[in-house]
């Protein structure tokens, strides 16, 4: 025999086996019912994204939880919750500018929902904005009825800042995002 004779009758071999293994896979399947994966639910519900956002956020997962709050966008569409949940990540990212962009809108899509509004108002202490972060605490507050410590603190917090303004040392403005519940955020000082 030839080596050409040999290769082509080795090549007809090895396809007869790859096809005896794909013949013998196939009637070992059961073609009868669905193709999911053990333990899977076709008809069940995925994970609601909104609360597997907050609680990446609540892990200091801010990049992953901003994934999240996307993927619940494309179901929901950009609600006020939404919005405020993507500027406060953004905020944990340290990305002000689109934080303030998206906390800003969040609360013209909702003025009446008081999370916004204390949310945006931390962002404002972040960046130095004491008189308008206190107004927007002001506004926060008056919209829960005085019914969140969080708010109250946050509130007690910047008019301090603002009455003393001495007392704003960068050494003293390290702070850090508490959730309070809610997808509301309370400024922390760092010990």
């Amino acid at each position: 025999m030839t080596s050409g004779f040999r290769r082509i009758r080795s090549g007809i071999r090895q396809a007869f086996r790859a096809t005896m293994v794909i013949a013998m896979v196939a009637s070992c399947t059961d073609t009868s019912g669905d193709l999911d994966a053990p333990g899977i639910d076709p008809n069940g519900k995925g994970a609601d994204e909104l609360t597997v956002g907050n609680r990446l956020m609540a892990a200091g997962e801010y990049e992953l939880a901003l994934d999240s709050f996307t993927r619940a966008a494309l179901d929901q569409g950009m609600t006020a919750q939404i919005l405020t949940s993507m500027g406060t990540a953004n905020l944990g990212l340290q990305r002000l500018g689109q934080a303030e962009e998206l906390l800003r809108r969040a609360v013209k899509t909702d003025p009446e929902w008081s999370v916004g509004w204390n949310n945006l108002g931390v962002l404002l202490v972040e960046t130095g904005e004491y008189p308008e972060a206190a107004q927007v605490f002001k506004r926060a507050y008056a919209l829960d009825n005085g019914e969140s410590d969080a708010i109250r603190d946050n509130l007690r917090l910047a008019l301090a800042k603002m009455e003393n303004p001495a007392n704003n040392t960068a050494e003293e403005q390290e702070y850090t995002l508490e959730r309070q519940g809610d997808g509301q955020y309370k400024l922390r000082k760092l010990p």
